[in-house]
C-alpha cells in the first residue's frame, strides 16, 4: 500500500526511463529509487520511524520527489508546506502536526531555522548535492516500510475561512485510489507521456495529479520551480509535454503570451484544469490557440483532491466540473441558511434531481480524508451524516454534470492558493491604528481573485494603504497579504456581525 512502492516497481521495470526532469538535469527511475533510498537511510538515522511526521519545505525542484518518497519509504508521514510561509506560520504547522524533523530546501532555510528555534524541530537542509546517491547504494536492500490502507500518508494543511489552518489527514488508500483513477481513467498516461510540473507539489493538485500520477504511470514529470507563462511554453516545446496541468490563471497567462505561436505545443494532447472555475471563454481560447483538449475537474485537499472530472470517454461540458470519478459519490445538499446557528446535525438533506436546484456539494467515497489532525470538532463539522461538506454551491444538470455556482465560505483563491480572511484580519488588527477590518476577495483578471481589505481606523489614528500592506506582508506569506486596501466603515448586521456580502472593493 505504501506509495513508495511505485518508485521501486518502475525502477525494476524501466530503470533508464526519465522519472523527473528539471531544466537540463534528469533523474531516471533507477536514480530516483537510489536517491530516495539513500535519503531514507539518513532520515532513519535521525530516528524517523513509521507514523512519524516529517515536514517537507521545498519548491518544484528535484529534491522534492526524492525527499517525498524517502519519507514515505521510512513509513513516515509527509507534511508538505508552502516554502513561502514565514517563521511563525512554519512553527504553527510543525507544532500542530507534531513534526520533529523537517526537510527544508536551502533557499528557504532562514525562516525554517527561525521556526526551529521555538519548536525544537530538527532541520535537514537539502540542496542539489543531496540528490546524488552513490552507485553502490543497493536500493533493493533498503526495505520500503509496509503501511496499512487506513494509515496516514500525508497531512495537507488547508485553509478555511475561520481559525488556523487544519491538517487534513490523507491515507494511503485515499491517495492510491485517487492516483490510479487519474492514471487509468482520466489522464490515461503511460511511459510515453510527459506531464507538465508547474503546479506546486506541496499542494494536493500537483502532488496527486502530477507527481504520484506520473510515477504510478511510469511517465516523465518535467518541473518548473516557479510558473512563468513564457518559460512554461519553453518547457512544453523542449520536453514535448503531452499532458498540461494548471489552474485557470495559468491558462489565462498562456493566452497572454503575444508570440505564443513561436512555441511548438503540438505534443500536448490534454490540458487539465482545476483549483477554481475555468471561464468558458478561456477554455475555448486555449483549445483554439494550442490545439489541445481541456478538461476541467473539481476537488479539495480533503478529497485527495479529485472528486469529479470531465471524463475523456464522455462528452465534456464547457463550464462544468464533470461527473463524480470512480469510487466517489457527489450530491447536492440543502445549503446552510444565514439565520441558522452553528449547531450541525448528522441529518443531511439531499436535494432532488432538479436541474434548477442549487445546493452545497457533499462528497463521500474512497477519496475522503480520515479527518483533521487533532481536531475532532472540525472533523465532525466537515463530515456529517457520512458526507464531507465542501462549502461550495453548485447545480447539476439532467445528465449528472456539476456546475460550480459560488462558495458558501468566504475563501479567497488567489492564483490557485487558498487565502482565508480571518488570518489576514488578525494581522491587520495587530496594527495599532486599526479599529476594524474585513478581508474579502476582489475579482482580478490576472490572479482570479485578489485579497482586499476594508479597514476602519481608530479615532485620531493615521495609516496609509501602503503602510498597512507592508505591515501584513512582513508577517505572512506573500500570496496572502492584501494588495487592495480601502478605508471606511465596516458594514454590520443587527447582531453586530460583519456583513461581507455588502463589501464591494475595486482595484
Amino acid at each position: 500500500m505504501n506509495l513508495a512502492h511505485w518508485v521501486r516497481q518502475r525502477a525494476h521495470a524501466s530503470p533508464d526511463a526519465v522519472a523527473v526532469r528539471q531544466g537540463g538535469t534528469d533523474l531516471t527511475y533507477a536514480a530516483l529509487d537510489r536517491a530516495s533510498a539513500a535519503f531514507a537511510v539518513r532520515l532513519r538515522d535521525l530516528g524517523v520511524a513509521p507514523g512519524d511526521r516529517v515536514a517537507l519545505v521545498a519548491p518544484n525542484v528535484l529534491a522534492f520527489p526524492v525527499a517525498y518518497y524517502a519519507i514515505l519509504r521510512t513509513g513516515g508521514v509527509v507534511v508538505p508546506m508552502n516554502p513561502l510561509l514565514k517563521a511563525g506560520e512554519v512553527a504553527y504547522t510543525w507544532q500542530d502536526s507534531g513534526a520533529r524533523v523537517a526537510v527544508v530546501h536551502a533557499m528557504f532555510a532562514g525562516e525554517a531555522q527561525a521556526a526551529a528555534a521555538t519548536t525544537g524541530t530538527t532541520v535537514v537542509v537539502v540542496g542539489p548535492d543531496d540528490l546524488a546517491a552513490p552507485d553502490e547504494v543497493d536500493a533493493d536492500a533498503l526495505e520500503v516500510a509496509e503501511r496499512e490502507p487506513e494509515d496516514t500518508a500525508v497531512i495537507l494543511y488547508t485553509s478555511g475561512t475561520t481559525g488556523r489552518p487544519k491538517g487534513a489527514e490523507l491515507t494511503f488508500a485515499n491517495l492510491r485510489s485517487n492516483t490510479l483513477v487519474c492514471v487509468e481513467t482520466l489522464f490515461r498516461n503511460g511511459p510515453d507521456d510527459v506531464l507538465f510540473g508547474g503546479l506546486p507539489l506541496f499542494h494536493s493538485f500537483g502532488q496527486t495529479c502530477a507527481l504520484n500520477t506520473s510515477v504510478a504511470g511510469g511517465s516523465c514529470l518535467t518541473l518548473l520551480p516557479r510558473f512563468d507563462p513564457r518559460e512554461a511554453l519553453e518547457v512544453v516545446a523542449r520536453d514535448r509535454v503531452t499532458i498540461f496541468l494548471g489552474v485557470p490563471t495559468m491558462y489565462m497567462a498562456l493566452l497572454g503570451v503575444a508570440d505564443r505561436d513561436a512555441y511548438d505545443t503540438s505534443s500536448v494532447r490534454l490540458g487539465v484544469s482545476g483549483g477554481s472555475s475555468l471561464p468558458v471563454e478561456v477554455l475555448h481560447g486555449v483549445e483554439e490557440a494550442f490545439g489541445m483538449q481541456v478538461l476541467e475537474g473539481y476537488g479539495l485537499s480533503e478529497t485527495s483532491p479529485v472528486a469529479s472530472f470531465n471524463h475523456p470517454d464522455r462528452p465534456s461540458r464547457a463550464g462544468s466540473v464533470g461527473v463524480p470519478i470512480r469510487g466517489v459519490e457527489m450530491a447536492l445538499a440543502r445549503p446552510p441558511q444565514e439565520d441558522e446557528d452553528d449547531t450541525h446535525h448528522d441529518e443531511v438533506e439531499l436535494l432532488a434531481d432538479d436541474p434548477d436546484a442549487i445546493g452545497e456539494i457533499v462528497v463521500r467515497g474512497e477519496n475522503v480524508m480520515r479527518g483533521y489532525r487533532g481536531d475532532p470538532a472540525a472533523t465532525a463539522e466537515a463530515v456529517r451524516g457520512g458526507w464531507f461538506h465542501t462549502g461550495d454551491l453548485a447545480r447539476r444538470d439532467a445528465d449528472g454534470y456539476f456546475f460550480i455556482v459560488d462558495r458558501v465560505k468566504d475563501l479567497i483563491i488567489r492564483n490557485g492558493f487558498n487565502v482565508y480572511p480571518r488570518e489576514v484580519e488578525e494581522v491587520l488588527y495587530a496594527h495599532p491604528a486599526v479599529a476594524e477590518a474585513a478581508v474579502v476577495g476582489v475579482p482580478d483578471p490576472a490572479h482570479g481573485e485578489e485579497v482586499g481589505a476594508l479597514v476602519q481606523l481608530k479615532d485620531g489614528a493615521q495609516a496609509s494603504e501602503e503602510e498597512l500592506r507592508d505591515f501584513v506582508a512582513q508577517r505572512i506569506a506573500a500570496f496572502k497579504y492584501p494588495r487592495v486596501v480601502r478605508f471606511g466603515p465596516v458594514p454590520k448586521g443587527p447582531t453586530g456581525k460583519i456583513l461581507k456580502r455588502e463589501i464591494h472593493l475595486e482595484r
